[in-house]
C-alpha cells in the first residue's frame, strides 16, 4: 500500500497523467494503473524508476508505524468471506482486462 501511494503521490505532485508518467519511465500506462490500484506490487527498483521519472527521488528513513496499516488489516479481518471473495474477483477481473488489452495493443 505504501509503495502504490508513493507512486501516485509523485505522479500527482508532478501534475502528470498515468500515461505521461508511463511514457517518461518507459512503461505502459496500464502498469501505472495496476500499481496505483494495488493490483500489482511494484519492486523497489520500479518505484524508484517511476518516482525519478516524475522528477523526485526516493529517500528512506525509519519512522513510527503507519496507523492506517493496522486499520486496513482490521477492516479486512472484519469482512465476511463473501465480501473478500467479491473484492478478489474484482481485482482478478481488473488484471485480466489489463492483460487482454496488453495483448491487443498494437506494437510499434
Amino acid at each position: 500500500m505504501v509503495l502504490r501511494n508513493l507512486v501516485r503521490e509523485a505522479r500527482k505532485r508532478a501534475g502528470l497523467t498515468q500515461a505521461e508518467l508511463g511514457h517518461r519511465a518507459g512503461v505502459p500506462q496500464s502498469t501505472i494503473a495496476r500499481i496505483e490500484s494495488g493490483a500489482r506490487t511494484p519492486s523497489t527498483d520500479m518505484v524508484e524508476r517511476l518516482v525519478r521519472a516524475a522528477g523526485f527521488e526516493v529517500r528512506a528513513r525509519l519512522g513510527d508505524p503507519d496507523p492506517d496499516t493496522g486499520s486496513l488489516f482490521s477492516r479486512t479481518l472484519h469482512r465476511t468471506p463473501a465480501e473478500r471473495l467479491v473484492d478478489a474477483t474484482r481485482a482478478a477481473r481488473f488484471v485480466l482486462r489489463g492483460r487482454r488489452q496488453m495483448r491487443e495493443r498494437p506494437r510499434g
